[in-house]
């Protein structure tokens, strides 16, 4: 199990960062406020964009010096050629998205790779408050009532592996962590992740034939 330590940093970004290559060239897709792609910049040099819908976000990522365009991310990424990029990143946003099959084929096909992480939905907590309460759970990684929350989909690890297998990508390393979203530390599970990780990150490629 990994020890807590401090980062400048979120504890996901800390091992989605390790991934990635000095010197790449990155896509940040739904990126923020640029928090990870800034950490890569200033201490990796990778090459960085970004596509982010919110306005005062993209501000922010420019206020950084970063190159952030607006827009969606299932319409921008159609722009860009084959192999663009080394990396694409989709960062706690597969759950927002409509057509997630077809978002993570249009990352492996303009990305090398691409990392994917998000929160894992079979964490126990969310399933003793559905067992005890027979609501809709709301979480500190998952913190919205049904009614007003961006999150069209539930996943857990095992929904993933399946997905990927169904889909036709293969998943070239998996890391799952207990975390809250805003936490600088936290750790690696191995035992029994479906069942006590927060969320799941996992770097994917293509299916070699």
């Amino acid at each position: 199990m990994m020890k807590k330590r401090d980062s400048e940093i979120r504890f996901d970004l800390q091992i989605i960062a390790s991934w990635i290559k000095p010197g790449s060239k990155v896509l940040g897709l739904g990126c923020g406020e640029g928090e990870l792609l800034h950490f890569l910049k200033k201490n990796k040099g990778v090459v960085c964009t970004g596509i982010e819908r919110n306005e005062d976000k993209v501000a922010k990522c420019i206020a950084k010096g970063l190159t952030v365009l607006q827009g969606d991310i299932n319409e921008e990424v159609l722009d860009y050629p084959d192999d663009a990029f080394d990396y694409v990143i989709l960062s706690q946003t597969l759950q927002q998205i409509y057509e997630p099959a077809e978002l993570i084929r249009s990352i492996l096909r303009i990305g090398r790779k691409g990392v994917v992480s998000f929160p894992n939905f079979s964490h126990w907590s969310i399933r003793l408050q559905l067992l005890t309460t027979g609501r809709a759970p709301v979480t500190k990684e998952l913190p919205y009532d049904w009614h007003d929350t961006p999150n069209i989909r539930v996943i857990a690890l095992k929904d993933f592996r399946r997905f990927s297998r169904e889909t036709g990508f293969s998943i070239l390393r998996e890391v799952a962590i207990n975390t809250d979203y805003h936490e600088k530390s936290g750790n690696i599970i191995k035992f029994l992740a479906n069942l006590r990780a927060t969320y799941g990150i996992f770097l994917i490629g293509k299916r070699r034939s």
